[in-house]
């Protein structure tokens, strides 16, 4: 008898665990931010503690799953609304490699191991780092690559200077521009910060999407 419960359970569990991730919508196992693993793990140690403990009620696991995926969604949704909170709850990417060099600093305070490094340029087929003209590690943990053209003619990256409102200062910074200049620059367009969904610089030319081009 335990026996059957135990598949029971096994069976119901699978659906209905498949069911809150259809309504969580969720991504592919790599490109799951801490949230969404913390979710997962969470589910997980439920699932099995009911499947091992056939006497307990199956709503001491269903409802604390119910509440993981209302949480899931709602914060997901927060989110999307608010950069800050996306930025605790996912972080952001770090320059790694730029035009060709490793950023030792950030490597450091990303605890992004030189073995990391190389392992991840030798899985993107890459033998040497002189190679990549840029490298950002994701929220994610996985390396996004940029290599160098054909002719090794710099190519710049579009550094964003303006997400959702809000100013990358580390981005101003890199391209040895202030906060003021910026704004200078908008203003002689006749748009303020907060106007601007998002705006990058390359080949020293801002261009900018504004909120209302959105709608």
């Amino acid at each position: 008898m335990e026996i059957l419960q135990v598949l029971f359970r096994t069976a119901f569990f699978y659906f209905f665990v498949l069911l809150c991730y259809r309504i969580m919508g969720k991504r592919e196992i790599g490109q799951l931010g801490v949230v969404d693993l913390m979710v997962s793990i969470l589910i997980a140690e439920l699932i099995a503690i009911s499947i091992e403990n056939v006497k307990d009620s199956m709503l001491l696991t269903i409802l604390p799953i119910i509440l993981l995926v209302l949480l899931e969604i709602v914060l997901a949704y927060i989110s999307i609304k608010s950069r800050g909170v996306r930025t605790f709850l996912d972080g952001k990417p770090s320059l790694i490699i730029v035009s060709g060099k490793i950023n030792y600093n950030e490597m450091v305070k990303q605890r992004y191991s030189m073995d990391n490094l190389l392992l991840s340029l030798r899985q993107n087929g890459i033998k040497s780092i002189e190679e990549v003209e840029y490298a950002f590690l994701e929220p994610n943990g996985k390396l996004s690559i940029f290599k160098y053209n054909y002719f090794r003619i710099p190519s710049p990256y579009p550094m964003p200077l303006i997400l959702d409102g809000n100013v990358q200062k580390k981005a101003l910074k890199y391209i040895h521009k202030s906060e003021s200049w910026l704004k200078y620059v908008l203003n002689k367009k006749g748009l303020e910060i907060n106007d601007i969904f998002y705006c990058f610089y390359k080949k020293k030319k801002l261009f900018i999407i504004k909120r209302t081009d959105l709608k």
